[in-house]
């Protein structure tokens, strides 16, 4: 690793590690009894899905008063690799959609003309985008020099920490985010507090990384879909949890409701990634990122102006050589893309609400309170109050 990186991996933690203590499994939704639609992969995590690899750089540093570029620290940087950090630059069938345009995420244009998406996906803080999109330029010409010849237009998406985090302080460097492309891995993804989400808050909750997984049936195959968000976003009142009204039935502190709050209730945002091994065309990776918003509509949010919502779909089904991932060398010849027939996709669709809902309650389920800035405060979720409350419908 070259030296520039050195810094990040200290904080670096794959994909299988977990928060806090890593002899320690996370609490997940279904250990509360929590009942969700649908049947998840064997890890119910993004993991799932045939060579998807996940990475994070965790900050934290420091208590006490704000001061601006000595902390406190409560930020990081999740990476989401499509085909794993063996075979970036090949690209996958993707598309985009924004809920809410009061966010950010990079390369999306070009994802638009070209219906491909072949570089790494990185989720951070508003204010930290442009580190991140140094690192990942600078990991992929250290790791992959071929294809670092060629432009380089990596995916940044970002959701607000100041909060809680010392966002103006300039702690996500570079070398974060290429300490979490280096530890990229499957297997099991920490959930809450940890990468990109760090420092976020989900419905004046401890919020942050969550994700799930479903089976789809189309016909005669099975097909795995696969969502993880990075949840900053809702108001408490509004928060939902499997149909019933969580946020106004919970007595507990609520950060939205003291004076030094930021925002208005509902403001924050969220970026979901959907990773599918179904056979899709550009334009329904497209559809499947339009029904990430029906998901988290299912946790309560109406979707506030001040949120950013933007979100993600790719299929890793196909070689990409017909969305023209080679500049150099590639297949001058007609190519073809397999897809499903857009009649038959609904199951997809279907996958992609349940495993958002299980995603955002993910998040909020593996959170524990945090104190960041001058004191600010995000409580944990109480989950044996959630259980409890669960276990009393039967």
């Amino acid at each position: 690793m070259n030296a520039h990186a050195e810094r990040g991996v200290t904080d670096a933690v794959s994909a299988a590690a977990r928060p806090r203590d890593a002899g320690v499994v996370a609490v997940r939704p279904r250990d509360l009894g929590i009942p969700f639609d649908g049947h998840p992969g064997p890890l119910n995590a993004i993991t799932d899905v045939p060579g998807v690899e996940v990475g994070m750089t965790t900050l934290i540093r420091g208590d006490g008063p704000l001061v601006v570029g000595a902390g406190p620290v409560r930020t990081g940087v999740t990476a989401i690799l499509p085909r794993g950090r063996a075979d970036v630059g090949r690209a996958c069938a993707a598309g985009w959609h924004a809920l809410n345009g009061n966010g950010e995420m990079t390369g999306t244009t070009w994802i638009e003309e070209s219906g491909g998406l072949s570089m790494p996906v990185l989720i951070t803080n508003t204010h930290a985008v442009g580190p991140c999109h140094a690192g990942a330029v600078e990991w992929v010409a250290a790791r992959h020099p071929a294809v670092a010849r060629q432009w380089l237009l990596p995916v940044v998406a970002e959701t607000w920490d100041g909060y809680l985090n010392d966002i103006n302080g300039a702690h996500v460097a570079a070398a974060d985010a290429f300490a979490a492309l280096e530890v990229a891995s499957g297997g099991p993804v920490a959930e809450g507090a940890v990468g990109g989400g760090t420092g976020m808050t989900c419905y004046a909750f401890k919020g942050g990384s969550g994700t799930a997984s479903r089976r789809a049936t189309v016909g005669d195959d099975v097909y795995t879909v696969a969502v993880f968000v990075q949840a900053n976003f809702g108001a408490r009142r509004e928060l939902t949890i499997a149909g019933r009204p969580v946020g106004r039935l919970l007595e507990v502190e609520n950060p939205q409701e003291e004076t030094d709050w930021l925002a208005p209730a509902g403001a924050g945002s969220v970026i979901g990634i959907v990773a599918t091994d179904a056979p899709l065309l550009p334009g329904q990776c497209k559809a499947l990122a339009r029904r990430v918003p029906l998901g988290l509509a299912r946790t309560g949010t109406s979707g506030s102006h001040f949120s950013g919502d933007i979100f993600l779909a790719f299929s890793v089904a196909e070689d990409g050589e017909a969305l023209g991932s080679r500049l150099v060398g590639g297949c001058t010849c007609p190519a073809s893309l397999r897809f499903l027939p857009w009649g038959s996709v609904d199951p997809l669709y279907e996958a992609v609400v349940q495993a958002t809902e299980e995603a955002v309650v993910g998040a909020l389920v593996a959170g524990e309170t945090m104190v960041g800035i001058d004191g600010h405060r995000s409580p944990g979720l109480p989950n044996d109050e959630v259980a409890a409350l669960f276990d009393a419908r039967g």
